[in-house]
């Protein structure tokens, strides 16, 4: 070890010894290694890490009903009470709330928890308790648990905040524990502010009045704690079973899929790691291939340097130094160039991973995600580091070590057969650079296409200059026929803005995380025996549909006519039309919704709800005085830039009501980032890493073409005083570049596709094998390789022919 110590130590003097050389190499492996740690960093705080400060976390697993679908909590307390594969099984709710705390309203987002919440996940308060297993039982005392941040921003890290009362929701809460720094809720990538026990439901949110025993109504993300041996897929069987046996228990409220799937948490569909898991891998695997760019690109300056240290090592052989004491030498300076590249690709991971957060889309609900550089992130950083050490130093060690010290003192120039060998296995390396340059290169142009796209995309509805705005009134202790009087000033002062075309109240903002659906029962139609019926909801106002832009296809929009006390009445989209009235007249037909029965007005024209690429889906529009909702968002559209009102319309909801928080201020088109953030973000990083990937084989085919031509300039010199053109020996040099480049795009062409299809899942708007963007990217690798072979080929022409002659 001492050995090693002192071989990298004498490895560094000399680097030190040549500054351009080590500068170049330390950059190019600080930007390989640091493409890597920075994704690794990423998975680490998500897939590694999707609870913070959860014990043993993994033999936590999320349990679904279906695929990724909720359940009502009698299913919940039922599962929970039968499992032998589980020693325990939690379920948690996000609830919003308004968070008064010392002195002013914030609105936070909290979770509704069963009792064991902390305890199944492993999780020990900093400061006082969880929850006992008696706040489980309906009309217990109200209490909380709150965040560590909470803790220290609004109660200034004091003990004595334990046995205090804050008011949420119009209720006052106990403090009864403090959770730990690191964790922020159980769902990988939202910071939860509050946990109240689920048995306070109908305290916290009078609109869930009945919730707790209804068995049609799934609102619970359930996570189970396997026993000590348990095997997930057991697990998974035994749960689909109870399921199952409940479904046939309570047949009228369980219609459709009954069986039951459990999911690591690194995978999990709730939480951000549902889009981790298919996203964060992948950039791991082409920050991989930067890697490997990487090395290629040192592997050919490392053989370079090695040429002008022929001698060197050849007196070292022939004064008895043994082979293998040679090319521990070079590997302990090949070491020591990985060292300071690890180093410096540290520090650029601590900038990238804070980076993290600006892609966060903005919505409503509270993205949040620490991204630390631990011990974890260092010893991974620090193995890739002597992994590439080994990959870019070890052939040209070992070819340094087996030169001949004889041939190698008779010939100093380089041009033996030695050197020969080493051009080889240069242009080798170049056309790897080649091959993984391409592939880089494609990936990147398929996700800028796919993201361009999607800012060119009909969603069904025009997201350009709406502004908007959210308030909850429930929390603030607002009847319905309040709250419908308060909406209806808001709409009328929101009217009066700069600029404001038209202005609507709406509960869901479409293509963002929120989502809301029921079950209704439509008139005349045939339901299968296990057949669910169910659409997408939205609560809205008069004047939505003009104010989003949809298209009304038949019939009217709202009015003002539509009031409480008036016969209920809602409007459909053409898919829930087609799907239960095809052929037939859909104004007019009734369906049961929310415990009424209401008649279809209009029929909007289908738009995009959840995702970008979904199958026309059914959706129901409510209106807003007939079927109440207290978090609503005011929609308003505007002749210019909507965030240019956005204090105005602030101010005139605090006309009606000063102390009412107002939250998420913004535009409809920032508001729907979250279905482009994947997207988004693999667009920005196979950019950066695409960018990378073709300075990177630039100047490999550079180095490898000007390597040649001095090796060959004695022949260049010779031919021209023969005769021979500048022109042709211009066309020579560009035949060897387009050779490699011809090799390395076929062997890159063929890897791009499989790389393509791995990227499939992100892609949208574009296949995995378009051939415009396998065309543009082929034209544009070969541009600049033929520009870079053409400078050294330049040169070597402009070079004096007796010169060249003389100097060999």
């Amino acid at each position: 070890m001492n050995g090693l110590a002192k071989d990298v130590r004498h490895g560094a003097r000399r680097l030190v010894k040549d500054p351009g050389f080590t500068a170049v190499a330390v950059l190019t492996l600080a930007l390989g290694i640091g493409a890597n740690s920075t994704v690794f960093s990423w998975i680490n705080a998500t897939l590694l890490s999707p609870i913070p400060g959860a014990a043993e976390p993994q033999r936590l697993i999320a349990v679904m009903r279906g695929r990724s679908a909720s359940f009502s909590y009698p299913d919940y307390v039922d599962l929970r009470t039968r499992t032998q594969s589980f020693s325990g099984l939690t379920a948690a709710a996000l609830c919003p709330m308004s968070f008064t705390g010392h002195d002013r309203p914030e609105r936070v987002w909290g979770m509704l928890v069963s009792a064991n919440y902390f305890d199944v996940l492993g999780v020990r308060p900093a400061a006082g308790r969880g929850f006992l297993p008696a706040e489980d039982a309906r009309g217990t005392a109200p209490v909380a648990v709150i965040s560590y941040r909470i803790w220290q921003e609004r109660f200034s890290g004091s003990r004595d905040v334990l046995g205090q009362t804050v008011p949420i929701n119009s209720h006052d809460y106990t403090i009864v524990g403090v959770a730990p720094p690191a964790f922020q809720g159980s769902a990988t990538g939202l910071r939860i502010e509050v946990w109240v026990p689920l048995a306070l439901t109908e305290e916290m949110a009078p609109d869930a009045k009945g919730q707790l025993d209804a068995r049609n109504i799934t609102w619970l993300g359930a996570i189970g704690r396997l026993r000590s041996g348990a095997e997930r897929g057991t697990a998974q069987a035994e749960m689909t079973g109870l399921f199952e046996q409940i479904a046939r228990e309570n047949p009228e409220s369980h219609k459709g899929r009954t069986t039951v799937t459990l999911y690591p948490l690194w995978r999990s569909p709730n939480g951000a790691n549902g889009l981790f898991s298919r996203l964060l891998p992948l950039l791991l695997g082409i920050a991989g291939v930067v890697l490997l760019l990487a090395c290629a690109n040192l592997a050919n300056l490392v053989l370079a340097r090695g040429l002008s240290r022929r001698k060197e090592m050849a007196i070292r052989l022939s004064l008895g130094a043994s082979r293998g004491r040679l090319v521990r030498q070079l590997l302990a300076e090949n070491l020591a160039l990985a060292l300071a590249g690890c180093a410096l690709a540290l520090a650029g991971t601590g900038w990238a991973a804070g980076s993290f957060m600006r892609f966060a889309p903005t919505t409503n609900l509270p993205v949040w995600l620490t991204v630390p550089i631990d011990e974890r992130v260092f010893l991974a950083t620090l193995v890739i580091s002597l992994l590439t050490a080994f990959l870019f130093g070890s052939l040209p060690a070992l070819r340094a070590s087996a030169m001949d010290p004889i041939g190698a003192l008779r010939d100093e120039s380089g041009g033996s057969a030695g050197g020969r060998r080493g051009g080889r296995l240069s242009r080798g390396l170049a056309i790897a650079q080649i091959a993984f340059s391409l592939v880089l290169l494609v990936c990147a142009g398929l996700m800028i296409r796919s993201f361009r796209a999607t800012r060119t995309f009909d969603p069904g509805f025009n997201m350009h200059n709406v502004l908007l705005e959210s308030y909850d009134l429930l929390p603030a202790g607002y009847s319905e026929a309040q709250a419908s009087a308060f909406n209806r000033q808001v709409l009328e002062r929101a009217r009066t803005l700069p600029g404001a075309e038209s202005a609507a109240l709406s509960d869901w903002v479409p293509l963002g995380f929120g989502s809301n659906s029921d079950e209704f029962v439509p008139e005349g139609y045939a339901a299968g025996k296990q057949e669910a019926i169910e659409a997408g909801v939205a609560h809205v106002s008069p004047g939505y549909f003009a104010t989003m832009q949809i298209p009304l296809v038949a019939g009217r929009d709202f009015s003002e006519r539509d009031a409480a006390e008036s016969g209920p009445v809602v409007i459909v989209n053409q898919a829930l039309a087609d799907r239960y009235w095809p052929g037939q007249q859909t104004l007019g037909k009734r369906m049961r919704i929310e415990g009424k029965w209401a008649t279809v007005a209009g029929v909007a024209r289908n738009s995009h709800y959840y995702d970008l690429e979904e199958p026309p889906r059914p959706f129901v529009y409510l209106p807003l005085e007939q079927f109440f909702a207290s978090d609503v968002t005011l929609h308003v559209r505007l002749a210019g830039d909507p965030l240019v009102s956005a204090a105005a319309a602030t101010e005139r909801i605090h006309q009606l009501n000063p102390g009412l928080p107002v939250f998420d201020v913004g535009t409809l088109e920032t508001r729907i980032e979250p279905v482009t953030f994947g997207i988004r973000m693999a667009a920005t990083f196979c950019g950066a890493f695409g960018a990378l990937a073709l300075l990177l084989a630039t100047l490999g085919i550079y180095g490898v073409v000007a390597y040649g031509t001095r090796q060959r300039t004695r022949e260049f010199g010779l031919r021209m005083a023969l005769g021979a053109q500048p022109g042709d020996v211009v066309r020579l040099i560009l035949r060897q570049g387009m050779g490699m480049l011809l090799i390395g795009s076929a062997a890159g062409l063929a890897a791009a596709i499989v790389a393509g299809r791995l990227l499939n899942r992100l892609l949208f708007g574009v296949g995995a094998g378009d051939p415009a963007t396998f065309a543009g990217v082929t034209l544009l690798l070969a541009a600049v390789g033929l520009a870079a072979c053409y400078l050294p080929a330049r040169r070597a022409v402009r070079a004096d022919p007796i010169r060249a002659l003389r100097a060999e």
